[in-house]
């Protein structure tokens, strides 16, 4: 099967992690030549503090694509991957994270989806929940954990 559109998943914790997920895609991508959709995935809360520190008019709410393009993540990644020579497409989305990346998947017919993450105890996992886990049981293609050393 050939790679061509891989999402890369990212949120609200993966803003130290840009250049270990940039990297990580930029090695599948470019040698296959895929499209990466970099997504941000916002809380309606999350999404609605993000609007009022980028400062927007408050008599029109911009679309989720408009604010992902304008989050400091997203702008890391898509400068990683101009460097690295790796076509991208950005999208916002707002909803659950887990659940909203599996959406994303299907909706750009991705072949891969890579997400950011942190080791935790099964403990942890089961008390907190994870946003990879669910998308990794979920998600309709392979998914890549890229986590942090």
């Amino acid at each position: 099967m050939a790679i061509e559109t891989i999402l890369l998943a990212v949120g609200p914790g993966d803003a130290d992690r840009t250049d270990k997920l940039a990297s990580a895609v930029a090695d599948v991508a470019g040698p296959t030549g895929a499209t990466v959709v970099l997504a941000h995935v916002f809380t309606d809360e999350e999404f609605d503090d993000v609007i009022e520190q980028l400062d927007y008019d408050p008599s029109g709410k911009p679309n989720s694509d408009e604010v992902a393009a304008r989050h400091a993540t997203i702008r890391s990644l898509a400068n990683s991957l101009d460097d690295a020579d790796v076509g991208y497409a950005i999208r916002g989305a707002v909803g659950e994270h887990g659940e909203t990346i599996v959406d994303l998947a299907e909706n750009v017919n991705a072949d891969s989806v890579f997400v950011g993450g942190r080791k935790r105890s099964p403990t942890g996992k089961a008390v907190f929940g994870s946003t990879a886990q669910e998308v990794i049981l979920s998600a309709p293609c392979p998914v890549t954990f890229v986590r942090d050393d």
